[in-house]
């Protein structure tokens, strides 16, 4: 492996980086750490899927899995193979001249004991013509279609990247930029505070996160620090073309998008105390809250949103600071005043949003308050926590600023950081899928965000095993996992229309970010190779 993107974790990565140990990448409780972090799972439910061939084929789902929208030319081309019985060789099928292009051999076709059935997977990287294809096999029949193709992932990119556009309120989504999901203003009056007399906040503004178009600053703040975070490491893969009002500005439109919320969320602080209102969501009749004719309820202040809304703030006006120098001022000064509020209440010592509110404080102004409160977390080993966005958030801005930090912290950081990368890596290759998924979409969730710190620990070094590792997952998420459905929006033949109901446990918008936050690095080094 070796050292790379030297732009954003900088020379300090390097000295955190050579700080570290080498890890053992041998662990003794390696079952016990892959039940721990594959989770449980029910099988899936049958499917169904008519072969158009004479083979004998299971009907309750089908048995060869791809990913959908498909694969790079260049990039790592692999399907798995499932049931009671597992043929020795497959081939590849182009699907407007039904001619064979290639043929292989299945290989590892071993037991899967979580399942009841065999799997094993087929390689076909040799073929690199753009094209249809699907794959057939004896026993087991025909697989989905699937695409090869220079940009294939660049759409379903993209129309990941607009989601935002169509949850934006307050304003008319008009059908040359939305399509079928024009409408017009929504939420457009205002609302009273609880707790301020006479405090009135405009409705309209920021995304809709909830399925009742309610908007919550917590929600909303979580999808923006992935989507920065995604932006900072690989900012040249976001366009400034996706396709809404705002493209063609010579700013990306992603951050045009988080504009649009931050707009919002500065709205939502109140301007005489620093705090910040939790969110905004639809009242019912009779509420005594609420303005004439109005239907929604603003909720109250609360420390939570407060000391994310600093971080938040914080982290976009050194981002944003090269577009709108002016912008990014204010969106700082919001950020110090909600720190003050913070550190105004007492019992926050152990809110972990007060942490990364001071460590993206800190790298945004230099200031040493900000950069005492920061470290005053690690005192209390704060990176055995890592699984909480939090401390991932505020840990990996901290070893990321170029300002004085300390190196001991830095080493500690990085070092947990890749110890729950290669346990990762040593789950998944085990998995029948290639991935870390179950039988069911019910980990979905914890697979995205698993892959947002195996992108952060490939960004910090060039590891082609991780590399790989991240793409399976976005075969897995497009199509090659149990139940064989694609789960991006409107993407592969048999794929969720709803990505609400795709991408489950977590709302819309968080998981969208993630998805996103992996597929700019699969997107970036791929490039980099063709």
């Amino acid at each position: 492996m070796q050292l790379r993107h030297l732009g954003v974790i900088g020379l300090l990565g390097i000295a955190c980086l050579m700080g570290c140990n080498v890890i053992n990448s041998e662990y003794e409780t390696r079952k016990n750490e892959i039940s721990e972090i594959e989770g449980e799972g029910e099988e899936a439910e049958s499917l169904g899927l008519v072969p158009e061939f004479d083979y004998e084929m299971p009907v309750s789902r089908p048995g060869i899995l791809v990913n959908q929208t498909g694969y790079l030319p260049t990039g790592k081309k692999e399907a798995v193979f499932r049931g009671d019985k597992l043929p020795d060789r497959f081939e590849v099928v182009d699907e407007n001249t039904g001619n064979v292009v290639f043929s292989g051999v299945v290989e590892e076709k071993d037991f899967d004991e979580k399942t009841g059935e065999y799997s094993g997977y087929g390689v076909f990287d040799a073929l690199a013509q753009p094209g249809d294809y699907y794959i057939q096999a004896p026993i087991l029949g025909h697989s989905y279609s699937f695409r090869i193709e220079k940009e294939i992932y660049t759409n379903a990119f993209e129309l990941a990247c607009r989601q935002y556009y169509f949850s934006r309120c307050g304003i008319e989504l008009e059908k040359e930029w939305a399509g079928e999901r024009a409408r017009s203003a929504c939420h457009t009056g205002t609302v009273v505070s609880k707790e301020e007399a006479g405090e009135q906040i405009e409705i309209k503004g920021g995304w809709h996160t909830d399925g009742d178009d309610s908007k919550d600053v917590v929600k909303g703040g979580s999808v923006m620090a992935d989507l920065l975070l995604a932006y900072e490491l690989y900012p040249e893969v976001f366009s400034d073309g996706s396709g809404i009002p705002e493209s063609g500005n010579g700013i990306p439109d992603i951050l045009d998008e988080i504009k649009y919320e931050m707009d919002w969320l500065l709205i939502m602080q109140n301007k005489r105390t620093g705090g910040v209102y939790s969110g905004i969501v639809n009242g019912k009749e009779g509420d005594n809250v609420q303005a004439p004719g109005i239907k929604s309820v603003m909720e109250p202040i609360s420390l939570e949103a407060t000391a994310f809304f600093a971080a938040i703030a914080a982290k976009f006006s050194y981002i944003y600071e090269v577009y709108d120098a002016d912008y990014a001022k204010e969106c700082l000064r919001a950020a110090d005043k909600a720190w003050r509020y913070v550190e105004g209440e007492r019992g926050i010592e152990d809110v972990e949003q007060r942490f990364f509110a001071a460590a993206e404080l800190y790298r945004a102004s230099g200031y040493s308050s900000y950069k005492r409160a920061a470290e005053g977390y690690f005192g209390k080993n704060i990176w055995e926590e890592m699984d909480d966005d939090y401390i991932f958030w505020g840990c990996t801005t901290y070893i990321s600023t170029k300002r004085n930090v300390d190196i001991t912290i830095c080493g500690n950081v990085t070092k947990k950081l890749m110890e729950d990368a290669e346990k990762v890596s040593q789950a998944a290759r085990v998995s029948g899928y290639l991935a870390l998924g179950n039988g069911e979409p019910d980990n979905n969730g914890q697979l995205l965000h698993r892959m947002t710190r195996l992108v952060v620990v490939d960004h910090i070094i060039a590891n082609h095993e991780y590399e790989t590792l991240i793409e399976n997952h976005l075969h897995y998420f497009m199509g090659c996992n149990a139940q064989a459905i694609s789960y991006i929006d409107g993407e592969g033949d048999n794929n969720y229309k709803d990505i609400d109901t795709a991408l489950g446990i977590m709302p819309r918008q968080e998981q969208n970010a993630k998805l996103i936050f992996m597929m700019s690095e699969v997107i970036s080094w791929r490039r980099a190779v063709e």
